[in-house]
């Protein structure tokens, strides 16, 4: 019996997949730049195996485009602010270029003062959040990253949703291997996830979300209608979202979670928030020990039985893509060539 063409499985290059989600961006009305940008993440979400962030985001990027919602030609306009800080209009575009237009100057600035903030606003973000802050890791940087979303966390001991599922992502240097990268929501599941599940009529676990009468459910769809997330490790994880809140929308300028209303824009899918990165240069406090200092600690827990470190996944899957190629359903793949 031959495979349904929903799940038969399609392999492609990662620089073909960035190409064609390119061509995909360009033909849906970004720029050549802001398409590059966001092709990187989508095809380096993809690749590394966080689907819930690749080619899975396309549609809500198209329709969003085809909306009104989000600028996708914009042109971000920096301001450097101080010695230690900058900040970036995204001028009602996306998140990636903003960072992109900054970054040199950040990196140069973390270099020079030992620390430097990006503090990014009028935003959109839709994408996995650590290919914003792995590059620097590859450049013996420490960096961390917070973003808000749109309100769909009900925070701990509240009724209703008020956060975002307000992801954080952290990268640093690790000698004689990968850099140390995670990122994760503080919502109990991460919204995309959530979908997915939604999509493939999956039960989640317990403690992931309510329906919209507040009462818990598995039901991944009746969260979506009308339900909301919890944050993870109930005030622990309401707490860091409640962080992320005021690093990402009050210190940038961004908008709260709550604070934007898209209903005039049938098919917006993209959060209109704030971002801010923390890029820190090890050196200056510990010259070159840093680096090894952390494959130190790496060591140290393997030594009392972890069998994997946070963001280990997506490298293994990341070297199985070079080797055969991104995979894809062949659903996908035509999708995708299509929306081309």
């Amino acid at each position: 019996m031959s495979a349904r063409p929903d799940t038969a499985v399609a392999h492609i290059a990662f620089a073909e997949l960035q190409a064609l989600l390119q061509r995909i961006f360009i033909r849906h009305g970004t720029s050549e730049a802001v398409a590059c940008a966001l092709a990187f993440n989508c095809a380096s979400a993809q690749r590394d195996g966080a689907h819930s962030h690749g080619v899975f985001r396309i549609p809500g990027y198209v329709s969003t485009l085809a909306s009104g919602w989000v600028d996708g030609k914009a042109v971000p306009e920096v301001t450097d602010i101080a010695s230690g800080y900058l900040r970036v209009d995204a001028k009602g575009g996306f998140a990636q270029p903003a960072l992109a237009a900054a970054r040199e100057l950040l990196v140069e600035k973390a270099r020079s003062a030992g620390i430097a903030v990006l503090a990014i606003h009028n935003s959109h973000h839709f994408a996995a959040l650590w290919p914003d802050v792995e590059p620097f890791a590859d450049e013996g940087l420490v960096a961390l990253s917070v973003v808000n979303s749109m309100t769909c966390v009900v925070p701990h001991g509240a009724r209703q949703p008020l956060f975002g599922t307000n992801p954080i992502a952290f990268a640093a240097p690790c000698a004689g291997t990968d850099p140390i990268v995670f990122d994760m929501a503080t919502s109990a599941m991460a919204h995309g996830d959530v979908q997915i599940a939604a999509r493939k009529g999956e039960q989640l676990p317990d403690g992931i979300g309510v329906d919209s009468q507040g009462e818990p459910t598995r039901d991944p769809q009746k969260i979506l209608d009308g339900g909301a997330l919890l944050p993870f490790g109930g005030h622990k994880g309401s707490a860091l979202s409640m962080m992320v809140e005021l690093l990402a929308a009050a210190l940038t300028g961004g908008n709260f979670s709550w604070e934007f209303d898209w209903s005039q824009h049938p098919g917006a899918k993209t959060p209109w928030t704030g971002q801010l990165i923390i890029v820190i240069d090890p050196s200056k406090a510990e010259g070159g020990r840093f680096a090894e200092r952390s494959y130190e600690l790496v060591r140290q827990m393997q030594s009392v039985g972890l069998q994997r470190m946070p963001g280990e996944r997506r490298y293994r899957e990341r070297e199985l893509s070079a080797r055969q190629g991104v995979t894809l359903t062949v659903q996908e793949l035509e999708q995708l060539q299509s929306m081309a």
